[in-house]
């Protein structure tokens, strides 16, 4: 039989915490900066504030938010640039992909030993992640630094049309690049009647901890939602910090934050394909800073899965993180303890393979690595079957009698040894003479031979000339923007600094 679910709450538990999402979302409300938003889920029924401090601010009745919920998809499907590869995410099954904010890469030469991420490293991780079996989409984990940030989804995603084979992960920064987003991949894949009909991108939305639905995250939401492009909506909520230090009440804030979210992306285009999602964690109480890599988070990511699938909701954990600055004890422990936690919740899609130090890390031999640990973990939720085959009853009696000399390479051996056994790609099982003479590698190194296997071969571009010119008359409309012009777009005027625009 499978390998039973990981479950932390009860039937009680679950509806105590929905009643009091419902009640805290139609009594308090949820902040909404975007005044479009607001006009739109008041036209829908919700209530919005006038008093000072507070008119921002939007109440949503318990039957609105029900009622949205019912559009949701139990199932949405991504597809590769070419429209060859595709992949399906719903409520009964598991998918895996990649996602963080590296800044910087492992170097080994380095004395911090990384470096910051550069535009040939975005290009490198999407080939990297083309070869595993395992992750089924690539997102924009390594954010280059050596272009402009105004430009950055351009660069990534032209990287995307000429070397992917598997869909894209971007986040829904802004109105102005979201659009972009989208007009990008209907070039690279034809129209946009085909990405709106087999989706290339997954978006990225993470409201702000407590209660904060950001207006330039809610303009590019609005773009994704409009041109059903499926969006991971993730809350980051940290006990102790931007949430209650309770988990319940992390899970409860999170709840209201995520639902909220959902609701608008239904009302903007009913149907839109969308995760619940949790990137709920805890703050360290003796540093101050996040523990991705904590047993805590491991418990929020469980008890977030039970919540998506009270509502039916394909759900988003987070798995493979780690705060550790290096490839240790700790660096494993935690990757494959958050791995698992989230796997065996029943999360439908898993990110993060890849990252290390709290996901402002990548290493590219990480990406082997974790798509060797989810191979493992796949195998092992599957579990065993204790039939009258599987039981062995008469090789065990043929050993006894003599009749079968060894249990190497009989017909039973023969038949279920790759059904029972996973063998993983990177692990090493050898004698130590055997692990010598292959260069005592650990596994860190045996990853990077691969990787480097991977990355030999020649990179050829998908893209035609034709698409690649159409590509380089849109950049001159990228590049020519001021950050003025960008800030205007998002209705931001007067009201937000150049340094808190992020990446300026």
């Amino acid at each position: 039989m499978k390998l039973s679910r990981f479950r932390i709450l009860d039937k009680q538990e679950i509806e105590s915490i929905h009643q009091t999402t419902m009640e805290l979302l139609d009594e308090v409300g949820i902040r909404v900066e975007s005044p479009q938003i607001r006009n739109l889920l008041k036209q829908k029924g919700a209530i919005t504030e006038n008093s000072k401090n507070r008119e921002e601010f939007v109440k949503l009745p318990p039957d609105m938010v029900m009622d949205s919920l019912k559009n949701v998809p139990k199932q949405f499907t991504m597809w590769g640039p070419d429209g060859t590869y595709n992949f399906t995410i719903n409520t009964h099954s598991t998918q895996f992909g990649t996602f963080g904010a590296a800044i910087n890469l492992h170097d080994s030469s380095r004395r911090k030993k990384v470096r910051k991420t550069s535009l040939q490293d975005s290009i490198e991780h999407i080939r990297v992640v083309n070869e595993l079996d395992n992750i089924a989409c690539s997102h924009m984990d390594v954010w280059p630094s050596d272009v402009p940030f105004t430009e950055l989804h351009f660069h990534t995603l032209r990287a995307w049309g000429r070397y992917a084979k598997k869909p894209y992960g971007m986040g829904c920064y802004g109105r102005t690049a979201s659009n972009d987003m989208i007009e990008l991949t209907s070039i690279i894949c034809g129209d946009v009647e085909e990405i709106q009909k087999r989706p290339r991108l997954l978006g990225v939305f993470n409201p702000t901890s407590p209660l904060t639905l950001p207006k330039i995250l809610l303009n590019g939401l609005e773009i994704f939602a409009k041109y059903n492009q499926p969006i991971n909506i993730s809350a980051a909520a940290l006990a102790g910090s931007s949430a209650p230090v309770t988990l319940a009440g992390v899970l409860t804030q999170a709840n209201m934050e995520v639902l909220s979210s959902i609701i608008i992306t239904q009302i903007i285009n009913p149907g839109t394909p969308v995760l619940y999602g949790s990137t709920n964690s805890i703050m360290d109480p003796a540093t101050g800073n996040t523990a991705y890599g904590s047993f805590e988070m491991g418990l929020l990511t469980i008890a977030s899965a039970q919540m998506a699938q009270f509502y039916g909701i394909p759900s988003k954990g987070s798995g493979a993180l780690t705060e550790s600055k290096c490839f240790d004890m700790q660096n494993g422990f935690e990757r494959f303890m958050t791995l698992f936690c989230a796997a065996n919740a029943g999360h439908n899609y898993i990110t993060c393979a890849g990252t290390y130090e709290t996901s402002l890390s990548e290493a590219l031999e990480l990406l082997l690595i974790d798509n060797d640990l989810i191979g493992i973990i796949r195998n092992g939720l599957v579990g065993f079957k204790a039939t009258q085959e599987s039981i062995a009853k008469q090789e065990i009696s043929a050993i006894a009698t003599g009749e079968l000399k060894s249990y190497l390479g009989s017909k039973h051996s023969v038949k279920h040894t790759r059904k029972e056994i996973f063998i993983p790609n990177l692990v090493d099982r050898n004698r130590r003479g055997s692990w010598i003479k292959d260069g005592s590698l650990d596994m860190f190194h045996r990853a990077r031979r691969e990787v480097q296997k991977i990355l030999e071969t020649k990179a050829e571009s998908h893209l035609n000339k034709k698409i690649e010119n159409e590509l380089e008359n849109y950049y001159k409309i990228i590049s020519s923007r001021t950050l003025e012009e960008y800030k205007k777009n998002e209705g931001l005027e007067g009201t937000i600094n150049n340094s808190d625009i992020l990446g300026i």
